[in-house]
């Protein structure tokens, strides 16, 4: 369950820990030239509905040092309970996280996509931050478990590598299960999970244009792309914002 006032004594409930981007920033270029790892997650409504049934996510959500307000109505409803945050999507926050990376030294490890994805992507990258060092990439096996062998061995190279950030694609719940499994492991890096952050640089996959994610409608674009995938989804998430809502509410007024 998710604390939306942020009241509760540390750790006994999920929080949204990161009100805005520049203090975001602030706080993880601290960590990177501290050498300090951390685990970032982005919550949106999907990961919501998915911390309802799957112990393993919350969990590991709740051993996540950063979370993020990745989607309008996480936004929408920390005000709502008096406790307002502005939006942090992951795939907005890669740009600003490698060129901090760049800037203070930290190298990066890319996990997740395929092997043609990660290296498009990390051209990429490397291009929009002049300096940045990417150490790894390395593109999981199919039916990935992230707490399995498979994740233990990947965790061995990217700890080989040096990595003091790891970029995560491998979608929810696999990225933040395993970023709380990698992050016990490696406490000097960094684990940012990104869902489709690489594929939308290597252009595997194509975001929303610009002016739909500004009008919150995001959601209608990935629908329209996809509908048997994503209606069952997001009438899942429509269907917990009343009860979200009154929660907030009730947060506000407590």
């Amino acid at each position: 369950m998710i604390d939306w006032s942020a009241r509760q004594a540390p750790g006994s409930m999920l929080q949204v820990t990161a009100p805005d981007l520049p203090a975001l920033l602030a706080d993880l270029e601290e960590h990177f030239r501290a050498r300090r790892g951390f685990a970032l997650a982005t919550l949106n409504l999907d990961h919501l509905v998915k911390l309802r049934s799957d112990t393993a996510f919350d969990r590991a959500y709740r051993a996540h040092s950063h979370v993020t307000a990745d989607g309008n109505p996480i936004v929408w409803l920390s005000r709502l309970a008096g406790r307002p945050v502005t939006l942090i999507p992951g795939s907005d926050l890669i740009g600003p996280v490698t060129r901090l990376a760049a800037r203070t030294g930290t190298t990066v490890a890319l996990f997740g996509a395929t092997e043609a994805a990660l290296e498009a992507a990390g051209d990429a990258l490397a291009q929009a931050a002049p300096g940045l060092l990417i150490v790894a990439r390395i593109a999981p096996p199919m039916g990935f478990d992230p707490t399995g062998p498979a994740a233990d061995e990947a965790i061995a190279r990217i700890g080989a590598s040096g990595a003091g950030l790891c970029l995560l694609a491998l979608g929810a719940p696999k990225q933040e299960i395993f970023a709380a499994h990698a992050a016990a492991r490696l406490p000097q890096t960094g684990f940012m999970s990104i869902g489709a952050g690489l594929d939308f640089l290597a252009g595997t996959q194509t975001r929303a244009p610009a002016w739909m994610r500004r009008l919150a409608v995001e959601w209608v674009w990935r629908l329209a792309g996809s509908p048997r995938r994503m209606a069952g989804r997001y009438a899942r998430c429509f269907a917990i914002l009343p009860k979200e809502a009154v929660r907030a509410l009730s947060a506000r007024r407590g």
